[in-house]
């Protein structure tokens, strides 16, 4: 058990933007909530600010990024972590995107585990399935402010449809009553100017006082025109109200990934391959093939030995293969894996894609970072290690594009972006003509993006399509 939690007044800004500002609520022992926002909103970052505000109760907290085990798989640190915080029986567990790395047997396990959990839980997510069945209240960073729901996930997202769509029915009733409004004061301004036409010549002939026509045609005018006004006072109001209801689908980031022109042949071949590391090894009896313009997911449990066959396939020394392999040239390969290893921490988002296109101006540059949502100059300029998880994933992506490879390969890309980008991100995909390998648990995805299936069964044992 733990005491009502107080927050008062949190914020959180940057050189470049601020996340938050004066964030005041409580928590009270076996909440559950989920804190939702756009990459980069900072969703993170109040998790951190929560443990330390915290630290003196009986608190756990896993990261999103976990740097130790660093001998195992996404997953494997995930229970690794997970494990040792449950160990102290926490009143107040934080999680931080806790289904990114986990296989579908594992995602049911730690549903399970929420479920059952008797503390109060707070986690930042992206993942519609925990969201609807894990928290009742919701946090929803976004436009500089924490908006608190109480309900699930679909519940915050029909709420926010039904606020829309009742603004957007107001303004189109303020519309055709402005217009109604528009065609009267039309037709009286036609009738003042009769009737001023005619007091003109009812004053020539001495019958007709000339203030009683300009004054009908001004009483005419004001009356409609204060009516006019007041519909544009509550078409603003509305407005405002509309541009409070940021939904996190509203924003599509644009990407563009070319392709070399391949033809049609095998870019990858494996006969009776085994891959492993100097005292293991971890699969063998490999047969894979990978032509010019195939997608192939290699799916299967966490630590099967997924991340150590792409490793291979890249040519990585530290891990030891045997059997007939025929591979692309390196250069010819764009990777993206799970920790973003592509990007220099220490360099902005400029200077990795000039390193990689030299001719390029810098405002080729920029427009390039441009369509990947890298659009101000602080974003642009600032090392990639301040960057959240899922803009380490959009640069990463700017630089594989930056010089379309032959072979692109994702490992875990739906980790760490949000629901647009994941979104967006499987139509781009769709279209990409390119040689493609995928390590992902994401079902959904690898089905939007016509991924062919190699499942790894178990460890030790030969893939199969």
């Amino acid at each position: 058990m733990h005491s009502p939690i107080q927050i008062e007044d949190f914020s959180l800004s940057f050189p470049h933007k601020t996340c938050f500002e004066n964030f005041s609520a409580q928590i009270s022992f076996g909440d559950r909530i989920g804190i939702i926002g756009r990459n980069g909103s900072g969703k993170s970052s109040l998790l951190k600010m929560i443990f330390e505000k915290n630290s003196d109760m009986e608190i756990a907290s896993v990261p999103q990024i976990i740097e130790d085990f660093d001998s195992l798989s996404g997953g494997q640190r995930f229970n690794k972590a997970l494990s040792a915080a449950l160990s102290k029986n926490p009143a107040l567990l934080l999680l931080d995107e806790p289904t990114n790395h986990l296989d579908s047997h594992n995602r049911k396990s730690l549903m399970r585990m929420l479920e059952g959990y008797f503390g109060t839980l707070i986690v930042a997510t992206h993942d519609r399935e925990l969201l609807r069945n894990c928290v009742d209240i919701l946090w929803h960073i976004d436009d500089g402010k924490i908006t608190i729901f109480r309900g699930n996930y679909d519940d915050y997202m029909n709420e926010m449809q039904r606020s829309r769509q009742s603004i957007l029915h107001e303004m189109d009733l303020l519309e055709r009553e402005k217009k109604s409004m528009h065609q009267k004061l039309m037709k009286e301004q036609e009738r003042a100017a009769k009737s001023k036409s005619s007091g003109e010549k009812k004053i020539a002939n001495r019958k007709w006082m000339k203030m009683v026509g300009d004054l009908k045609g001004m009483k005419a005018e004001k009356s409609q025109g204060k009516k006019l006004t007041t519909i544009d006072e509550k078409k603003q109001k509305l407005s405002e109200q509309l541009s409070e209801i940021r939904l996190p689908e509203i924003i599509v980031p644009k990407f563009h990934l070319s392709h070399r022109d391949m033809g049609d042949r095998t870019l990858v071949y494996i006969t009776d391959g085994t891959v492993g590391y100097a005292d293991e090894i971890i699969l063998q009896n490999i047969n894979l093939s990978v032509g010019s313009r195939e997608r192939v997911a290699i799916v299967g449990d966490n630590g099967c030995g997924k991340t150590t066959l792409v490793r291979a396939i890249l040519g990585d020394e530290n891990v030891l293969k045997s059997g007939d392999w025929h591979l692309p040239n390196p250069r010819d390969i764009g990777c993206l894996d799970q920790h973003y290893e592509n990007l220099d921490p220490k360099k902005s988002a400029v200077e990795i894609i000039a390193e990689i296109n030299p001719a390029w101006t810098h405002g080729e540059i920029r427009r390039h970072l441009n369509d990947f949502l890298f659009r101000k100059n602080e974003e642009v300029n600032a090392p990639s290690k301040n960057l959240s998880g899922g803009e380490r994933a959009r640069l990463s992506l700017a630089k594989i594009a930056a010089c379309p490879p032959k072979l692109l390969i994702l490992d875990e890309i739906t980790n760490n972006i949000d629901l647009e980008t994941r979104d967006h991100l499987a139509e781009i995909l769709r279209e990409y003509p390119a040689a493609m390998i995928i390590i992902s648990h994401d079902e959904d995805f690898l089905r939007e993006i016509g991924a062919i299936k190699w499942k790894i069964k178990v460890k030790f044992t030969y893939c199969y399509r």
